[in-house]
């Protein structure tokens, strides 16, 4: 996984970053101390599968939640952004281990 705000070796402060989403469109994520739910809707961006998020969790212990989305890519990655209500946000990319 790799982030536009973060360096690789930060990404994984707790354990290996991940996005996980269910058929049922509800998902889980974690990377660096944030980790959350998420609440999915399937869409489509520039003509690629892809879901809307919002999302709940936490930073270090502190409740933090935000919205987001993502897409399948052409290599079939995962592509997208998260962002903190009222806060940062930053760019993603995952791949299916």
């Amino acid at each position: 996984m790799e982030m536009e705000l973060w360096e690789a070796d930060d990404i994984d402060l707790v354990g290996p970053a991940f996005i996980e989403i269910d058929p049922d469109l509800r998902g889980e994520f974690r990377f660096i101390a944030v980790d959350g739910g998420l609440d999915c809707r399937a869409v489509e961006r520039t003509g690629r599968a892809g879901v809307e998020f919002s999302w709940q969790g936490s930073d270090e212990g502190d409740e933090v939640s935000g919205r987001g989305w993502a897409a399948v890519t052409d290599d079939g990655a995962l592509e997208g952004r998260i962002f903190f209500h009222d806060g940062a946000d930053s760019g993603f990319r995952a791949v299916r281990l």
